[in-house]
């Protein structure tokens, strides 16, 4: 049985149980001629491949929970790949492939796309990232994706290593949707409660008007809440209850992204202990630690701060 690990901002350290059943409020403070795999699951795998070394990971949260935030936040910390559905089925379209032109008609006609073409929109690219770092965005997003998607990764020895779910309140994310306005352009996000724009109503970068996005109102986000309930609380306990111990299922609770950051970094950190992080990244603490050690001798030596040399009398 899957250990279920829940992180709370307010706990010291993490505590651990058994898997636990996931009802629809459980996480509430919140066809084509290819041939589909198979649901069943093959039986857990073990090598050095599948041992969780590698970050395969999943991540879910409830409509404005912070996901993508949380997200950029490593991918820009770490040497990860982030992965969206979206923009892989746009490649795949664009460039012409056999699921693309598929996947085109479909779009064209008006059509759903079927759970197996878009498995194949997505493990494309994921065959060819065996031994890499990745993070998955916007599939599974039912359970029928989630054990199409489970039972073709562990084929191919390279289960799912890491699935989060964040859970934030449901009245939070509410007065945090209340407050949201964004760049459409850039795509920018602000938040007049805890991220407020230079300006108000205008981007920080470009000057712009920001605007609300039409579905940031109390109805649209009720009826997404419903949907997340239905859909995603299925997909958790599955993962919750697989008997395999190469997937670790977290989850982190906090009321804004800044207090889930230093969770999920650490969850990261110590499950993930051959993760490099980006020179950029390691270069800004470098000279971050070094201006705190200049400052600190400074500071001993009774030399006052640089800041003082430019202040008016």
């Amino acid at each position: 049985m899957l250990a279920l690990l829940r992180i709370s901002s307010s706990t010291a350290a993490p505590t651990y149980g058994s898997a636990v059943r996931i009802h629809a409020r459980s996480f509430g403070h919140s066809r084509v001629a290819n041939i589909a795999l198979p649901f069943p699951l093959a039986k857990s795998i073990n090598g050095s491949r599948a041992d969780g070394k590698v970050l395969r990971m999943l991540m879910f949260g409830k409509p404005g929970a912070g996901k993508g935030t949380l997200s950029t936040r490593l991918v820009q910390k770490y040497e990860i790949l982030s992965l969206s559905t979206g923009d892989l089925l746009r490649q795949h379209i664009a460039e012409g492939t056999e699921v693309g032109r598929m996947a085109e008609g479909i779009v064209a006609s008006g059509g759903l796309l079927p759970d197996e073409v878009m498995l194949k929109v997505v493990t494309t690219k994921l065959d060819a990232l065996h031994n890499k770092h990745w993070i998955l965005d916007g599939f599974p997003r039912t359970l029928g994706q989630g054990k199409l998607l489970d039972n073709h990764l562990r084929q191919r020895t390279s289960p799912l290593s890491l699935i989060v779910n964040l859970d934030v309140a449901d009245e939070i994310i509410l007065s945090r949707i209340s407050d949201r306005w964004v760049h459409l352009p850039s795509g920018r996000v602000y938040n007049l409660s805890y991220n407020p724009p230079k300006v108000p109503g205008h981007d920080d970068e470009t000057g712009e008007p920001l605007t609300k996005r039409p579905d940031d109102n109390p109805e649209t986000f009720a009826r997404r809440l419903d949907k997340f309930y239905a859909s995603t609380s299925p997909l958790l306990s599955y993962y919750s209850n697989q008997p395999t111990r190469n997937t670790k299922v977290v989850s982190i609770a906090g009321n804004t992204s800044d207090e889930i950051w230093p969770q999920l970094d650490g969850l990261i950190r110590t499950s993930f202990p051959n993760l490099k992080e980006r020179p950029e990244t390691r270069e800004q603490r470098r000279r971050s630690s070094l201006s705190d050690a200049v400052l600190a001798r400074t500071t001993e030596k009774g030399i006052p701060s640089s800041d003082s040399w430019f202040r008016k009398s």
